[in-house]
Formats: C-alpha cells, sequence, structure tokens
C-alpha cells in the first residue's frame, strides 16, 4: 500500500474531498492507500471539543465514525480527478468488536484502515479497525451504499 503520487494527503486534501467539514473531520492525514484499502492517522479523539463526545467522553463505538470517513477518503481517491466524489451512506455495520469502553483516553494517535472487501459500482462492503499505540481498539465490516436516492423504488 502506498500513495499514488508525491500529493500531500493532510487534513487539508480531506477537507477538499470529503464532505465532513470543520471538527467533524476526524481524519489529519492519509498515509498510504491503493485500489482496495487506506490507511489513515487521527488525532481528534483527545480533542476536547470533538463533536462526537457525549458527557465529557468519546464512546469507543465512535471508531466506526472514523472508519467511514476513511472509506470517504478511499472513495474520494479512486474517483476520476474530473468526477465529483459520489455520496456515500453507511448502510450497515456488522462484526462490530469494541476493545476498549473510550477512545478519548488513547494517548498517542489513532491508525484508521478500511479495505474492500467486495462491491460493485453502487454498495461496497469494506472491513475496517481503528488502532491505537497499544493495539486494536474498534473492529468490524461496513456496506457502504452510493447514491442511495438512486435506488429507492418509486411508490
Amino acid at each position: 500500500m502506498s500513495t499514488a503520487d508525491d500529493t500531500v494527503l493532510d487534513r487539508g486534501w480531506l477537507l477538499a474531498h470529503i464532505p465532513h467539514q470543520g471538527s467533524m473531520c476526524l481524519l489529519e492525514r492519509i498515509d498510504a492507500w491503493d485500489a482496495t484499502s487506506i490507511r489513515c492517522s487521527a488525532g481528534s479523539h483527545r480533542a476536547p471539543d470533538n463533536p462526537l463526545r457525549a458527557h465529557g467522553r468519546l464512546g469507543a463505538a465512535s471508531g466506526i465514525e472514523y472508519a467511514a470517513q476513511a472509506m470517504a477518503a478511499h472513495g474520494a481517491l479512486l474517483a476520476a480527478a474530473e468526477a465529483a466524489p459520489r455520496a456515500g451512506y453507511l448502510a450497515s455495520v456488522r462484526e462490530v468488536e469494541l476493545k476498549v469502553a473510550r477512545l478519548d483516553d488513547v494517548a498517542g494517535d489513532l491508525t484508521v484502515q478500511a479495505g474492500r472487501v467486495s462491491g460493485d459500482d453502487n454498495t461496497i462492503l469494506y472491513r475496517f479497525s481503528v488502532a491505537g499505540p497499544t493495539g486494536l481498539l474498534v473492529s468490524g465490516r461496513a456496506i457502504v451504499m452510493l447514491d442511495a436516492e438512486k435506488t429507492r423504488s418509486p411508490l
């Protein structure tokens, strides 16, 4: 897994290519990617103004959103340079394992990985993980549906 060129894939790139803006953009950079996978880093889990915090803490289930943003970044990287990224919706998560209760007390940066398992032009299955310096924190599978409004049947 590596980056395709010398483009800096930092927070600025993420803000320009995924729909998550401001403090809701949880990732800091893309460390590596290829046609089927992506690895990102984040330190926003320690931020007191993290928008996913509730009652002064960031629950481990928030790791699913970190992974979803990595999937969105992966889709943006794979989109043709002249095409706008397609809207994606997290349709389902399965086999989610939370190895910790919370993320805000993880001292180091998070490593967020997503790997495409299967899919077609509209539905993609990813396996994801969120790890800290001491190991795996959150893992599971997610189905992303692209252009969901096009799949609705008329009434």
